[in-house]
């Protein structure tokens, strides 16, 4: 059948080498059939030995079992009870790497700016478009996805961009080869709602007086947002978790919906955020009308703050390095992860580019080195935490991946060495007990990793 679709299909291609290549890499309706039967196999294996970093501030040598997609049990000297033993001597395991921040499969790259391409990564139509779902502008065949899974990467969540107020839904997922995004999505996974403030939203004002033109602006904007929601869900609103729970919604109870699923602890909101004065304001604005359950972006002057983010609970999703981009980063240090740490905040370092989303476990290495130097003990066991369980809970699935721990999922990742050192890399990648990435069967890169050719070159 798959063969009778490609006699069929080859002398119809008619748009040059890449596009016909292109063909095979999308599966025909064989080969997604076959994708749908497809059970995946996952391992039994008793890792022997290992350096083990389990994701919460643990560390030590010895012995992880994982059987029928879970971790069966960590600590030394387990019982083989049968399963595959592998000598672990010298590798380090830990939880699975998670990405709170990408915008993977909606900026696609290569991008080639003024080139006439389209992004799908932000619905502009207005200030709250909280009643789109970026699932619906994912092209899971990006490289993107496939870059991270070789950097250890498990899971990620997929976050509209930040030129809107309310932004939208957001989706989280498996970095793993599929043609539709519902065959990666993690279930058990809440779609996040997404906001934006500062410089990114009030931009927009420019050219559209529908958006709020400053940060005063923006707040009132929200508070009237929030206090209509909640007289909303008086009358007996459900939270909007789902895209089919908008199905008898008008447009305005929709975006309504979104807000009233937030207040209800239903799911997270992820804040795209730089300043202190401004994390400090939205942070107090949300929890006004109970929502608490905030993870801060980009958050550059976090530190400034890290006791009023640990004391309501958010987390500060940050970079080591980057600062001065924009006027609101330009305070940013490489210690801020570090502090909040120490401040018994959440830290998480996040991606936010492709580039970096293969650099996670480099980013937290970096926070971490900066914090030692300032005098503050922060050990890869610390550090560890910051792109594995603190994501996770950001992500609210911190309650079956993101650890080490009996009956989590098996999002394992075994390390040549040290995670924290830049002579290290990922031997293998379990997803859910699955080996979905070998260093030494990798696949080649894929013609969409070829790039494009510029206007006027030849074709």
């Amino acid at each position: 059948m798959a063969l009778n679709w490609i006699a069929e299909t080859l002398p119809n291609c008619l748009f040059g080498r890449l596009a016909c290549a292109a063909l095979f890499l999308v599966p025909g309706p064989a080969a997604l059939a076959q994708e749908q039967k497809t059970e995946p196999v996952t391992a039994d294996i008793l890792f022997r030995g290992a350096n083990v970093l389990d994701g919460t501030g643990g560390r030590f040598v010895g012995d992880v079992h994982i059987r029928d997609g879970r971790i069966v049990a960590t600590g030394q000297n387990l019982a083989i009870d049968e399963a595959e033993v592998r000598d672990a001597s010298g590798l380090w395991i830990t939880p699975g790497i998670i990405d709170v921040h990408t915008h993977y499969g909606t900026f696609l790259m290569p991008y080639n700016a003024g080139q006439g391409e389209v992004s799908d990564v932000t619905e502009q139509s207005g200030p709250d478009v909280s009643d789109t779902w970026i699932e619906h502008g994912v092209r899971p065949v990006d490289p993107a996805f496939s870059r991270a899974l070789a950097a250890g990467v498990t899971t990620v969540q997929v976050l509209p961009g930040s030129n809107t107020l309310l932004s939208g839904r957001a989706v989280v997922l498996h970095p793993v080869p599929a043609a539709i995004v519902e065959r990666i999505r993690v279930e058990k996974a809440p779609r996040g709602l997404k906001l934006a403030c500062g410089s990114n939203p009030a931009s927009r004002s420019v050219d559209d007086n529908r958006f709020p033109s400053s940060r005063q602006g923006q707040i009132a904007f929200l508070r009237a947002a929030l206090s209509k929601a909640r007289a909303l869900n008086k009358q007996g609103l459900n939270p909007t978790l789902v895209p089919s729970d908008q199905n008898d919604l008008t447009s305005d109870e929709a975006k309504a919906a979104a807000l009233i699923a937030a207040m209800a602890g239903k799911v997270p909101v992820h804040i795209h955020c730089y300043r202190a004065e401004d994390i400090a304001n939205w942070v107090e604005l949300l929890n006004e009308f109970g929502i608490s359950d905030i993870t801060v972006h980009h958050a550059s002057e976090s530190y400034k703050i890290a006791d009023l983010l640990a004391r309501r609970g958010a987390c500060a999703a940050v970079w080591s390095d980057w600062w001065g981009f924009k006027r609101e980063a330009e305070d940013a240090i490489p210690e801020a992860a570090a502090l909040i740490d120490a401040a018994g905040g959440c830290a998480i370092m996040h991606s936010d580019i492709p580039v970096l989303g293969t650099l996670l476990n480099m980013e937290a290495a970096k926070a971490a080195a900066a914090g030692r130097r300032a005098g503050l003990d922060i050990g890869p066991e610390r550090a560890i935490t910051w792109i594995t369980h603190n994501a996770a809970r950001s992500l609210g699935i911190a309650d079956h991946t993101g650890s080490l721990k009996p009956g989590f999922d098996a999002d394992v990742v075994v390390w040549s060495g040290d995670p924290m050192s830049v002579y290290s890399k990922p031997l293998e990648v379990y997803i859910g007990g699955v080996l979905e990435y070998d260093a030494d069967k990798a696949p080649p890169p894929t013609d969409f990793e070829l790039g494009r050719p510029q206007r006027g070159a030849g074709r």
